[in-house]
């Protein structure tokens, strides 16, 4: 026997638990507020994924491992999430929403010293974010929000999916010129930066 689908929905979608929701809004029009809550939740999200790639960058700008063409895929990878942050944000505005502010995490990245393990990172954030957004769909579906469903479909999910191929691509290309995640893989990691093609068209 299946599980409720309102179970499943709290799974992966991180719901502001101190959402103040702004119901005298007047711009406000069938925008559920248990979606709100969601969307204000994932667009926290979104800062602190865009602040883990940031993270990623630095690392890859460092003088033990200068890897420029990689740390300036991640650095682009972290402007766009930061953008699609900010087009969330603008989204719950003018739907009549509130956004809450709130501390965002330390990026995770302490660990991480070899691309292999960055790239890995990363298409864990994206899975993550890919999971996030089929559930909003889902939420905003239950609570007859077609607006919301149209937007998150368009503007977040459709871009993310050639994106997470892309990476897939790159984390293929890595293993098989000797990247590993202990930082042994030196040659491996400069023919990445040097050679593969993706890093100039992402």
């Amino acid at each position: 026997m299946s599980e409720p689908a309102e179970k499943r929905l709290k799974t992966n979608v991180p719901m502001c638990k101190s959402h103040c929701a702004l119901v005298n809004s007047k711009a406000r029009q069938n925008f559920p507020a248990v979606v709100e809550e969601a969307l204000c939740g994932f667009s926290t999200s979104l800062m602190e994924f865009a602040y883990r790639f940031e993270a990623l960058a630095k690392i890859f700008e460092q003088d033990d491992l200068p890897l420029s063409r990689v740390a300036a895929f991640f650095h682009q990878e972290s402007m766009r999430e930061q953008a699609q942050a900010e087009a969330l944000l603008q989204y719950m505005s003018e739907r009549g929403g509130n956004h809450c502010n709130k501390v965002i995490q330390r990026p995770g990245t302490e660990q991480v010293s070899a691309l292999l393990s960055a790239l890995e990172l990363m298409l864990g954030n994206w899975k993550e974010e890919m999971a996030i957004m089929v559930e909003l769909c889902q939420l905003a579906r239950e609570h007859e929000d077609p607006h919301t469903i149209s937007v998150i479909k368009s503007y977040f999910l459709n871009p993310l999916i050639p994106k997470i191929k892309l990476l897939g691509d790159l984390l293929t290309s890595a293993r098989r010129v000797g990247c590993n995640t202990d930082g042994t893989g030196g040659f491996g990691e400069y023919l990445i930066n040097q050679l593969q093609k993706e890093l100039c068209s992402a």
